[in-house]
Parts: structure tokens; C-alpha cells; sequence
């Protein structure tokens, strides 16, 4: 009984493994069930530590389920051993969500805290989510005593105002905002002069999961097993209707910027922002068909980069072309002005092959 337990939970760990591929518009529901992988993991996990003290012959079950899901694993959880080691010509990017420079309740001065910050890390290129500072509006003041280049795009519909920008020391050669439907959310495309390549880099803030304080509340119940019986299956629906509701906008917005990465594969791109999605969903899949996660491919650990209560995941992403090799990409924890960790991450432009 135990042992069809375990199976039965690996194949269903598979499966949600997997659920990446369903696009939302199609299955709005099911391609939300990606969030639920760690806890199979975890059930797993709990086989594992079960078959050693009981019926150690056995532990093969959870080591053959554990080897079925590698590349959603690698995916979620990056097991890179081994950091290498970073070119001096390398370029320093961070993505960072800064929550309109509130703060995250903890800072009176958020603005000077996420300026200093930027400051002390000596990048080369910045891009923010959320770079709205719209009751003073004296950042690129302050901004441009460190990087030569800044700019700014605000994405302002009913009320909601929300920005995506880019902070350089290479000159910007233009900009275009890259085209779909969204209330209060956007991508831009940067075209920025290095040396003698031209380098594009992509900013994304797409759809929010559109919770309430309260759906928060109720979900952090949830995982605490505050909730029980047809109030639990009630609420539980409630969120998942929600959150699927969100990936259905969201999926749009993913793939009309997955078409102008296709139509510009000539040049060296690097894409960042926040997905408000997990690794393990269409978000996440879609646009690692065109290309590379930094953080997958070099970073280590879950790298969770929003840091709210009971909602720890890895929404924000840095990608590249074929055209660039990262490096030691990784979430500095330690940086707490905003509601979002910094991503940074050293990329060097090679050439395609």
C-alpha cells in the first residue's frame, strides 16, 4: 500500500511537472497546478526518509520518481554545484521589481534605500519593475550622478499606474514598446550600444495575480491548515479561479513578446522582469523556447525573489540568446526595500553560433 502510494504520487509529481505546457487560454485551471510541485517534491521526499528507516530496498521508488522529473527539478531548483568563474569583461545586470520605491513598510526612505543599493553594486545595466515615483519624480536626478542613460516608460490605464525602466551606462539607441493587451502592465524593448554590438534588452512587468489582502490572508490559512472542510474546498476554488483567470491574460502577453524575440534574433538579447509566475508555468516555458534562463542554467537553490508571507517563489527571471553566456545568476535575499529580491546576474556577449 505504502509503495502504490509512492508511485501513485510521483506520477501525479510528473504530471504537475509537466503542466508547463498547457497553455492558459486553453486550460485556464489546469496550467495553474505548477505552484503545487514543491509539496510533491516534498511528499516524496517523506517517502524517501520512510523507505530508508523501514525497508531500505525500497528507497529506489522515490530515486526513480526524483530521476523522472529532472528537467522540471533542474528547473525549479537549479543544482549547479559548481559556480563559475566570471569573465572582467562580463556585463553586470540586476532586474529588480521595486515596488514603487514604497519601501515594502520597512523604510521610510525607500527610494534612497534601493538607490543606494544600486549604487553599491556597480552594474552595468538596471532594469526595474514598478519605477514609478510619481509624487516626486527626481529619481533620474539622482539616478543619473551613477548611470549615463535612464529611461522610464509608464503604463497608465484606469487608475493604475505602473512603469517598466532601464538604468545604463551604455547609450540607448531606441526604444519600442513591444505591443499587446494590459491594464497597468508592459513590456519594452531597449536597444543599447555596446562597443560594437547592439544589444537588446527586454523589461517585463506582466499580469498580477489580481489577490486581495484577504485572498492572501486566506491562502496563508490554508497552507496552515487553518481551513478545514467545505470552507477549505470553497476558498481553495475561489483562488484557483482567480489565479486562472490571471494566466489566462497573462499567456497573451508572453507570447506576443516570445514573437518579437523571433523577429529579432539578429540581435543579443536579454530578457528580465517580473513574470508573476512560477518557474513551473506556461510564462516560464514559453519563453524558454526562445531562449536561456540565467538562473536554471547558473544559479543554485530555489532563488525565491518575492518575499511576501506564505507566497515565496521565483517570479522574477533573467534570460538570454544564444548570442550571451551567463554567469552565477542568483537572488540576493538581503536587499529588503520592496516586496521583490534583486536578480543579478553577469552575462558576456559571444557571438551566435
Amino acid at each position: 500500500m505504502v509503495a502504490g502510494a509512492n508511485i501513485a504520487t510521483i506520477i501525479v509529481m510528473w504530471l504537475v511537472g509537466y503542466s508547463d505546457r498547457l497553455n492558459p487560454v486553453e486550460h485556464p485551471v489546469l496550467s495553474c497546478i505548477g505552484m503545487a510541485f514543491p509539496i510533491f517534491l516534498l511528499v516524496n521526499l517523506a517517502f524517501l526518509c520512510f523507505w530508508v528507516i523501514f525497508k531500505f530496498r525500497m528507497i529506489w521508488i522515490p530515486i526513480v520518481g526524483y530521476a523522472m522529473s529532472y528537467v522540471p527539478i533542474s528547473i525549479y531548483m537549479p543544482l549547479n554545484l559548481k559556480l563559475s568563474e566570471t569573465p572582467d569583461d562580463a556585463i553586470k545586470v540586476i532586474s529588480y521589481n521595486v515596488c514603487g520605491y514604497g519601501g515594502n513598510y520597512k523604510y521610510e526612505q525607500g527610494f534612497e534605500k534601493v538607490r543606494d543599493y544600486l549604487f553599491e553594486q556597480e552594474a552595468d545595466i538596471v532594469c526595474l519593475q514598478e519605477d514609478v515615483d510619481t509624487w516626486r519624480r527626481y529619481c533620474f536626478q539622482h539616478y543619473e550622478k551613477k548611470f549615463a542613460y535612464n529611461d522610464t516608460v509608464h503604463f497608465n490605464s484606469y487608475g493604475i499606474i505602473n512603469g517598466v525602466g532601464i538604468h545604463t551606462r551604455f547609450p540607448i539607441i531606441r526604444k519600442e514598446r513591444i505591443p499587446y493587451r494590459s491594464e497597468g502592465n508592459g513590456s519594452v524593448a531597449w536597444y543599447l550600444q555596446v562597443d560594437k554590438d547592439t544589444l537588446l534588452v527586454i523589461n517585463n512587468h506582466f499580469e498580477g495575480t489580481h489577490l486581495t489582502t484577504e485572498d492572501r490572508q486566506v491562502y496563508r490559512d490554508l497552507i496552515k491548515g487553518e481551513v478545514k472542510g467545505d470552507t477549505a474546498r470553497r476558498e481553495s476554488r475561489k483562488l484557483l479561479v482567480t489565479l486562472a483567470e490571471s494566466s489566462t491574460k497573462r499567456a497573451p502577453q508572453i507570447d506576443a513578446v516570445c514573437r518579437y524575440i523571433e523577429a529579432h534574433q539578429q540581435y543579443p538579447i536579454i530578457l528580465c522582469g517580473d513574470f508573476n509566475d512560477n518557474p513551473i508555468s506556461y510564462s516560464h516555458y514559453r519563453i524558454a523556447q526562445v531562449l536561456h534562463d540565467c538562473f536554471a542554467e547558473t544559479g543554485r537553490g530555489l532563488g525565491l525573489s518575492y518575499n511576501q508571507n506564505g507566497f515565496h517563489f521565483r517570479i522574477d527571471h533573467v534570460f538570454c540568446s544564444d548570442h550571451i553566456q551567463p554567469y552565477n545568476c542568483k537572488i540576493d535575499s538581503e536587499m529588503d526595500a520592496s516586496d521583490h529580491f534583486p536578480v543579478l546576474c553577469w552575462l558576456k556577449i559571444v557571438g551566435k553560433d
